[in-house]
């Protein structure tokens, strides 16, 4: 049949229409066509010596080389093999390269990463790293090139469709900057709470978004914060894909130590949190060489391992979400009379020059765009207001400081050193070379240590971060915190650590590094759990940990319900049917069940309907989202506390009657068949051809639950697409899961492979020995120098 549309959607934000008339079976036999060689033997230009790449029965490439180059050379090209498109279109959003494959419509979005490009001393860039970075990257850069040219005239199906061919990669791709601004989305929060304060003032503000820890709103004096919108950011939000508030998507991770575990050895388990997509953001390697045996996930277009183990220490993350961006509102102006054309900034009662920098942007099936890049001290130019913005007179400029201008910010580069570190000290050490994103780094070794280090660049600032303030010189970065500033800990009495992008501040520590952790529902169910064996005297297996990385019970709703129940009790409304059910229900959000329909849309109902009646119908209230701030009716400070009770109950009412009136519209009138998976659900369509896409899922969970299963209008849009779970004891014991597959390539068999195996919570081994990979090899490749070679040994 002819496909009903051929779109670009999700990783670049914004739908491009291809021109495409290809029947089902014609593009499946086409991307059949254009997959990668798996198998066999094969020579390739740039080696040493030959290469031996297993993979394993869920793709997992398991890469043996003689040398380190050969080593990272062979991660490039496979990761190549498996991910070319997704690879291409990071490389472009990074560079700000869309347009000229894209058209018009992603110019403003290009000229937006290219003002947040790296622009200062490259040595200082690469010696931020490991020192053997450069190497590292420009090997891995070389395998990338070596499959670019090998398939340049036969590419990955997409890049048919699209009409445009993959080019060769430099050194500094993985030294880019956009990937890992999502999550530092700072300034994102300082315009929206600008805007609400100039409608509603500090004080309600406070109120209907209070932060975590409590902090003073501290307005900048004289600093007119009315007309600062999202606007003022530029292109920021389509760069970042336009993520609601709030900020933090999610992600858990835990360690114990060998005291709760049967083998004596910690377990650390982790599953980071982010948009679900198709192919998946993560992707599982296993590098074996000189100095490296480490298996995990990162990103394919960044060389190493983010999440995983080596042979002595295993590692996790979640983000902590350290204020690394500031506004900061600039007069603009002439510089003189004498310098025609020239524009300053005032900074210190001085005016000073501005850093102009002009750019050429390449515009598919247009004429070239030339762009005006320009920069104060504090960073970009993103958008200018004001009758100067033609070159005359004075105007407001929005500048974004962002610590990714500094030396070793590329984001996730630095996992370089994590995967060789050996023990606590060296981790720690690798952890100082940590800056982007910010994160929540565990760690477990086979000594029976186990550890936890906030990790990331923070800047030092007078004032809160949570307004844009003015570029006067008033208010400045004094430096970063250093290692030895963050919070910590090792070996710990209790016996285990655990995050969930919470408030992980140790007590008495009282160094800021944000007021916007994610809210605290995860992480106290985690506790709660590993609290309550540990107490009990139970030992933790690896099935076990898999079972908490899928728990759905939700602390949101043990708080909330009573609340409801009570209210209805109050008002002789206990024959209901929905009082029956939400009154017999254990709060866990199983996918199979009607009560989770009945909270989830009473809880967005209720806080949309307390928003209200807290703030007045104020449009820019809606920018807080359904969801953002009704956690905890049993917090004294909980605005709602203030309200007679029977304020309260006609809300919680009132919210109940709001939601069936939605769910009889959305599912039936019949509401014994009302189920959470029929609702909320997992899809992952294709990026250029709805022929590839793989179907829909049902999901347990939602955004509270250790199971997190975010996303707008009930769907799960983001979550855990990678799980880990490593056993210290024996590393072949340690399992993973990922979805939908290894490779983006329709039509390859690990295309969707591990969607059933994810949507049922199944895991497969993570297999690390030799024995064990050989036992588990579907596919062997060798990679050969173009003169050929021995195969490397064992």
């Amino acid at each position: 049949m002819p496909l009903s549309r051929v779109l670009l959607v999700a990783l670049v934000g914004l739908p491009a229409i291809v021109s495409a008339q290809h029947t089902k079976a014609q593009l499946d036999s086409l991307a059949r066509d254009r997959l990668a060689q798996i198998d066999g033997q094969l020579a390739v230009a740039g080696l040493d010596s030959a290469v031996e790449v297993r993979r394993d029965r869920w793709g997992v490439p398991h890469i043996y080389a003689r040398t380190q180059h050969d080593l990272f050379f062979a991660q490039g090209f496979v990761a190549a093999q498996d991910r070319l498109f997704q690879m291409d279109l990071w490389r472009r959003i990074g560079e700000g390269r869309l347009a000229e494959v894209f058209g018009a419509a992603y110019v403003a979005r290009d000229r937006f990463a290219r003002l947040l490009a790296y622009r200062g001393d490259m040595d200082a860039e690469w010696t931020s790293y490991a020192s053997d970075t450069r190497e590292i990257a420009t090997a891995f850069v070389a395998g990338v090139n070596a499959y670019v040219a090998l398939v340049r005239d036969r590419p990955p199906v997409e890049f048919t469709l699209l009409g445009y061919a993959p080019e060769p990669w430099t050194a500094q791709v993985p030294l880019q900057r956009m990937a890992a601004l999502a999550m530092t989305g700072n300034a994102e929060s300082e315009v929206f709470r600008a805007q609400l304060v100039s409608r509603l003032g500090p004080e309600r503000v406070a109120k209907l978004w209070p932060t975590i820890p409590h902090r003073e709103l501290d307005p900048a004096p004289g600093l007119a914060l009315r007309g600062v919108n999202m606007t003022s950011l530029g292109a920021y939000s389509s760069a970042v894909g336009g993520l609601d508030i709030p900020r933090i998507v999610g992600s858990n991770n835990w360690v114990v130590s060998g005291a709760l575990t049967p083998s004596g050895k910690p377990l650390l388990a982790n599953d980071p949190h982010r948009l679900l997509d198709s192919p998946s953001l993560r992707y599982l390697t296993h590098l074996v060489g000189p100095g490296w045996n480490v298996i995990g996930a990162g990103e394919p277009g960044v060389p190493g391992v983010a999440a995983g183990h080596n042979d002595r220490i295993a590692f996790g993350f979640t983000i902590v979400g350290m204020d690394q961006q500031d506004v900061y509102v600039e007069t603009l102006g002439a510089c003189s009379a004498a310098a025609a054309g020239a524009r300053c900034y005032l900074n210190g009662g001085t005016w000073k020059p501005l850093r102009v920098v002009r750019d050429t942007i390449q515009v598919q099936g247009e004429s070239p765009r030339v762009v005006t890049l320009s920069f104060t001290e504090h960073g970009p130019i993103v958008s200018e207001e004001g009758r100067g913005a033609d070159g005359g007179g004075r105007s407001r400029g929005f500048a974004l400081r962002f610590v990714g201008s500094e030396p070793g910010t590329a984001g996730y580069l630095a996992q370089l050193s994590v995967d060789r570190a050996h023990d606590w000290g060296s981790f720690l050490a690798a952890a100082e070379r940590w800056k982007l994103p910010t994160e929540n780094l565990v760690y477990a070794d086979v000594d029976g240590n186990i550890g936890w280090i906030a990790a990331g660049l923070m800047p030092k600032r007078r004032w809160s971060g949570l307004l844009p303030v003015p570029g006067t010189g008033d208010y400045e970065w004094t430096g970063f915190r250093r290692v030895d500033e963050l919070p910590r800990s090792y070996n710990p009495a209790e016996g285990f650590i655990a995050t969930s992008n919470n408030d992980i501040r140790p007590p008495n520590y009282d160094t800021p590094l944000n007021y916007e952790f994610a809210t605290p529902f995860r992480a106290q169910r985690v506790r709660e759990v590993l609290s309550a064996a540990r107490a009990g005297g139970r030992k933790f297996s690896v099935a076990d940990f898999e079972l908490l990385q899928h728990d759905e019970l939700s602390i949101q709703a043990r708080i909330l319900v009573p609340e409801l129940l009570a209210a209805l009790r109050r008002s002789s409304r206990t024959s209901r049917w929905e009082y029956g059910v939400l009154s017999r229900w254990d709060y866990v959000m199983r996918a199979d069940e009607q009560a989770p329909v009945l909270f989830e849309s009473w809880k967005r109902a209720l806080s949309a309907a307390t928003l209200r009646r807290l703030g007045g119908n104020d449009p820019a209230l809606s920018m807080l989202g359904p969801e953002s701030w009704l956690d905890d009716w049993s917090d004294p400070s909980e605005p709602l506390r203030g309200f007679p009770r029977s304020t309260r109950d006609s809300l919680l009412i009132g919210a109940i009657e709001t939601a069936l009136v939605r769910m009889r519209t959305r599912l039936g009138d019949d509401a014994t068949t009302w189920r959470w998976g029929a609702l909320h659900v997992a899809a992952f369509p294709h990026k250029v051809a709805a022929t590839f896409d793989l179907g829909a899922v049902p999901r347990g969970g939602d955004a509270s639950t250790v199971n997190s299963t975010a996303g707008p209008d009930y769907r799960q849009t983001h979550g855990a697409s990678f799980r880990e779970i490593l056993d210290a004891g024996d590393w072949d014991n340690s399992v993973a899961t990922s979805v939908p597959g290894q490779s983006g390539q329709p039509g390859s068999e690990f295309y969707g492979d591990l969607l059933p195996l994810w949507a049922r919570g199944g895991y497969f081994p993570l297999v690390y020995s030799r024995s064990a990979v050989e036992r588990e090899t579907k596919h062997v490749l060798l990679l050969t120098p173009s003169t050929g070679t021995a195969a490397p040994g064992r």
